[in-house]
């Protein structure tokens, strides 16, 4: 479960503040003007909203006229995304800096027929959708496979298709990496890169990316907020030593991460009311069974808030190995100090404490535990 929202076809997870529209000049140097025709639409309202941390922040409005034209003008800080909706629920993205766009599109299937001019951003933004949208149609089609061949119990049909998925996803962030190293100086790249790739997978290549973004928008809010998860990342990066987490115990007393060093360690995000982690916990369980006198042990730090929740979970769930929890939920100081933003997420450490692999669960988890301990 994601702590943020998720781009999907139409839609942008944003960091950062939303801004109050300015009021307009006829300065087109010193203000935005987008205009517009949606054909086949001769009535309503056209909808300016900037993305948000959690959801779309109004910021302007408009009458469409009788033709299907509109208007709108204002000022912006600095180039941001936002979304240019309408009231039948259409609506496109865009970057929006203090320059003229314009936009045609078709009612009724805005999404598939618009046209942006004036903004190169806003056509990289259209770019980036499409790509999202063919790894999206993949991914269903692949996963309807899989589901088939899931309930007919044919298992050599189902390795095979989870292998086609990891080279389907591994494929996929390829794209992505390519779509960002063709348009360093973008803030749709520098978003690309600090929200929809993977930074753990792929902390080298972003960091490395980093550089081109501080030199082309350094004073970007999406550049300054891909520092600060950068940041963060350098201590827990591929090769390091995993910071300790020292926190209460299901019993009370303090149980130290580091006072698991001589085993395989994997260090276990998840939370009670979380979904995907319930989910995953027979698997676990399986594989814990299987490797525990093998020298591999497992640390469970819980995002829950609810005590009793977590341990009624973890009696449930039979999960008998240890956990620490210090019930602040998404502010919890191990997942900040980790920088996790989802769960379930995993850790997993060498017999030093070295972080060794991330985010490895199901298939791919089983398949590196049976590499360092058979």
């Amino acid at each position: 479960m994601k702590k943020q929202m998720i781009l999907a076809a139409a839609s942008l997870l944003v960091i950062g503040a939303c801004q109050k529209k300015g009021v307009a000049t006829a300065d087109t140097d010193k203000s935005y003007r987008i205009s517009g025709k949606i054909n086949n639409m001769t009535t309503g309202k056209v909808y300016l909203d900037e993305l948000g941390e959690q959801a779309f922040v109004p910021f302007d409005t408009a009458s469409i006229n009788k033709d299907g034209t509109f208007l709108l003008e204002g000022t912006v800080n600095e180039p941001a995304i936002y979304k240019l909706g309408f009231e039948n629920q259409e609506g496109i993205m865009l970057v929006v800096d203090n320059k003229s766009i314009q936009v045609t599109a078709d009612s009724g299937k805005v999404a598939q027929t618009y046209t942006v001019t004036g903004s190169k951003d806003s056509e990289l933004i259209k770019e980036l959708n499409s790509i999202m949208q063919g790894m999206q149609q993949s991914a269903t089609a692949l996963n309807q496979q899989f589901q088939e061949a899931a309930n007919s119990g044919n298992q050599a049909e189902v390795k095979r298709l989870q292998e086609q998925f990891m080279a389907l996803q591994k494929d996929n962030q390829n794209k992505l990496k390519a779509f960002v190293k063709a348009n360093p100086s973008s803030v749709v790249s520098v978003y690309t890169a600090g929200n929809i790739l993977n930074l753990d997978e792929h902390y080298t290549f972003v960091d490395s990316m980093a550089t081109a973004f501080k030199a082309a928008l350094p004073n970007s809010k999406y550049t300054k907020s891909l520092e600060e998860r950068l940041t963060k990342l350098r201590s827990t990066a591929m090769g390091s030593v995993a910071p300790d987490i020292k926190l209460p115990s299901p019993t009370g007393p303090e149980v130290a991460l580091s006072s698991l060093k001589g085993k395989y360690v994997l260090i276990d995000f998840w939370a009670s009311w979380c979904g995907p982690c319930r989910q995953e916990n027979p698997n676990v369980v399986r594989m814990y069974n299987k490797y525990k006198d093998k020298g591999f042990e497992i640390f469970g730090v819980s995002l829950d808030q609810d005590r009793a929740k977590w341990l009624k979970a973890i009696e449930n769930d039979k999960l008998t190995w240890p956990h620490v929890s210090d019930l602040k939920g998404w502010e919890s100081s191990a997942a900040a100090l980790y920088g996790i933003t989802a769960i379930p997420q995993t850790v997993l450490l060498d017999k030093e404490g070295k972080i060794i692999a991330k985010n490895l669960r199901g298939p791919a988890l089983e398949e590196k535990l049976a590499s360092l301990l058979q």
